[in-house]
């Protein structure tokens, strides 16, 4: 409870007082050196009753981030429980208005850190259950350039308990009232945490059933020619939700090493598998006097079936040298996909059949007439790395605090091997490395704490760059710079400023041209949804985008429910040369891209180019405002003091210890 470690405190202050003369003496926050051995509250604060006086040593967090920014959002253990979340996915999704950025054009991840700490990835956190975790703070895009990170994404630091086990099984079964599909899940985990030293091991089994067409009543734009009864109706074959299965173990160790460092190293395997069906085999037969639209079952629905593979691995290393903290992080995965995809077969026999007067139009489809195509194969090989050390430290001392620096240097690499026997494009090899090399530097210009400048408050300014060396596309760099201003300890001001460029991904560039056969597409020109081939793949001809951002943030740490602030923010946004998916086909977006789109003679889509694009510029603005209340309501229960009371009370060697005089070991205190 947040109201009861002040009472507590209080209480002691009257039973001392009541066999001698106390006082009260507050120590700064922030104080390291804790004097005899200090009883630990709730919040970190240590207390001690020593020669008829008080000491209040406000003492942080232990995993807590240091930085002039102060937290848009703080969770306890009970504000986390009242999430009512069962991983800490769950959680993530939950918090997700107060981690997701506004920068950019608003598609920030938030970055993840444990106990302060970067890791190699938010794999090692997969499975960890929110009872784990003592505390989240979510922080502003800002404080990611501390670790390492581009100032687009916000923090969210999650905290661990010192010791904790538990034996997890979460089973989840999901029914839609409308009937057609299901989702099952299972998932067992093993998690233990003891210091520094923690290990989590979870596995996890996904069923999801089919969903087709005829299951929801979609009924699509009726092709030339009558419907034949006995014929099976191709929106049962036709999924809206694949059948699929997934199988996943992943599994994390983490060992301290001594003088603050630690090691952590985290594995993955998992298998997914999917079978989508894709519609029947269809014909339109004519015996002269009417026209049929057939359909048959022979030799089996278009299929499409995929199975991947994954295999990832990942490694942190987390060192003091000194007054400096050494980071340094990998992570690589090899993903390999094999896909099955059907093509169509060649009916067109049946109709000489029908013209030579040997079949009925309207009568049973002779399977030997019909010419079974070979299935087409995929197969795709992803190959990643992802590699950063960063050092940060205080590099200088000056009148208004410590100058703060830090240092990084990284290499990414990613390959995408794959071939595809629907294109001419043969194998395809597509390859990029990233080297890149930055730095961000923060100066303090006043402070309250150290004197200098007191009476305007603290102010603090930033300044970062770094530079990104790409083998296949150029150089990119960003840069940028922020002001931070606190004219009191509970308000914030924010301003900051980036430059970014950006470069399409190596399938938006470079992907295989892939086309696949009776996708369902609506055409706003005529208002009808047409089945057509659709194109996908990559676009060469796409170039660097470039980023211009400011950002304005007020944060207020209200007086009253501790951990309880208001937070406004303002963005804006002009970026240009944009790379994005292939648009909504109006004919505005036909008209804007010539020759995407391809109509037969009657005008009815007959295919469409989905391949990436450019726009010339996107600009946005955003406000954003948010009330995070978290704290307790009401005066505390006197009960609740006299646990903590007694404990206190029957270890200490003041003035109300045991035998001095005082009432005794767990009675309440005079005037509680």
């Amino acid at each position: 409870m947040r109201l009861h470690a002040a009472s507590s405190l209080a209480a002691i202050a009257i039973c001392l007082s009541a066999s001698g003369t106390a006082t009260a003496q507050e120590v700064v926050a922030g104080t390291e050196e804790v004097p005899q051995d200090p009883g630990q509250d709730l919040d970190g604060d240590a207390v001690v009753a020593e020669e008829g006086q008080i000491l209040v040593v406000a003492t942080r967090i232990k995993g807590q981030v240091d930085t002039a920014q102060p937290p848009i959002a703080v969770l306890d253990e009970e504000a986390i429980a009242s999430y009512g979340t069962g991983s800490l996915q769950e959680l993530l999704a939950a918090l997700s208005p107060q981690t997701s950025s506004g920068r950019g054009r608003g598609d920030g991840m938030p970055v993840v850190l444990l106990n302060g700490m970067r890791i190699s990835g938010f794999r090692e956190m997969r499975g960890l259950p929110p009872e784990a975790i003592r505390r989240v703070e979510v922080l502003p895009e800002e404080v990611a350039l501390k670790f390492g990170y581009r100032p687009d994404q916000r923090v969210v630091n999650f905290i661990l308990k010192d010791n904790f086990s538990a034996y997890g099984s979460d089973s989840e079964l999901r029914l839609p009232s409308g009937g057609g599909f299901t989702e099952w899940e299972q998932e067992l985990s093993l998690t233990k945490i003891t210091g520094g030293n923690r290990i989590n091991i979870t596995g996890k089994i996904e069923d999801t059933s089919p969903l087709t067409e005829a299951e929801r009543g979609i009924v699509q734009t009726a092709t030339s020619g009558m419907r034949v009864a006995d014929d099976p109706d191709p929106a049962a074959y036709r999924t809206l939700i694949g059948d699929s299965k997934s199988a996943q173990l992943n599994a994390t160790l983490a060992r301290a090493l001594g003088g603050g460092a630690g090691l952590s190293v985290n594995l993955l395997a998992q298998r997914d598998d999917s079978r989508t069906l894709n519609g029947l085999n269809a014909i339109t037969l004519t015996d002269g006097t009417a026209s049929y639209a057939r359909t048959t079952l022979y030799p089996d629905p278009i299929t499409t079936r995929r199975r991947t593979t994954t295999w990832q691995a990942g490694a942190a290393l987390n060192k003091p040298l000194g007054n400096w903290n050494l980071a340094v992080t990998a992570d690589g995965g090899h993903v390999e996909t094999k896909s099955t995809i059907d093509r169509s077969a060649d009916l067109s026999a049946l109709q000489a059949l029908v013209t030579s007067g040997e079949l009925s139009a309207s009568g049973s489809l002779p399977t030997s007439a019909i010419v079974t195509g070979a299935a087409d194969q995929a197969l795709s090989k992803t190959d990643s790395f992802t590699g950063l050390a960063t050092l940060s430290g205080r590099m200088m001392r000056l009148p208004a605090g410590e100058a703060a620096l830090t240092v990084k240097a990284g290499f990414d690499y990613a390959g995408i091997e794959s071939s595809d026997t629907r294109t001419t494009a043969g194998q395809v090899n597509l390859k990029r490395g990233d080297a890149q090399a930055g730095f961000s530097f923060d100066l303090p210009i006043t402070s309250r704490k150290e004197g200098f400048g007191a009476g305007i408050g603290d102010i603090s300014l930033n300044a970062n760059a770094e530079v990104h060396r790409l083998s296949d596309f150029g150089t990119l760099y960003n840069w940028g710079g922020g002001l931070t201003y606190s004219p009191t300890e509970k308000l914030t001001l924010q301003a900051s400023y980036v430059a970014a460029d950006k470069a399409p991904s190596l399938t938006e560039l470079g992907g295989p041209s892939i086309l696949t056969e009776n996708v369902s597409i609506y055409d706003f020109s005529r208002g009808e949804t047409v089945l057509a081939r659709v194109i996908s793949g990559g676009n060469p001809n796409l170039v660097k985008e470039r980023q211009r951002d400011w950002k304005f943030g007020f944060n207020w740490t209200l007086p009253f429910l501790k951990d309880s602030t208001f937070v406004a923010e303002y963005f804006r946004n002009r970026s240009t040369n944009t790379t994005n998916d292939f648009p909504l086909l109006t004919s505005e977006v036909e008209a804007a891209f010539p020759g995407r789109v391809i109509r037969d003679a009657s005008g009815r889509i007959v295919s469409v180019d989905q391949s990436p694009v450019t726009f010339a510029e996107e600009k946005g603005s955003r406000l954003r405002y948010g009330l995070n209340l978290s704290g307790n309501f009401g005066k505390p229960d006197p009960t609740m003091q006299r646990g903590p009371m007694a404990g206190l009370r029957s270890g200490g060697a003041g003035p109300g210890g045991p035998g001095a005089g005082g009432p005794p070991a767990g009675a309440p205190p005079a005037g509680a």
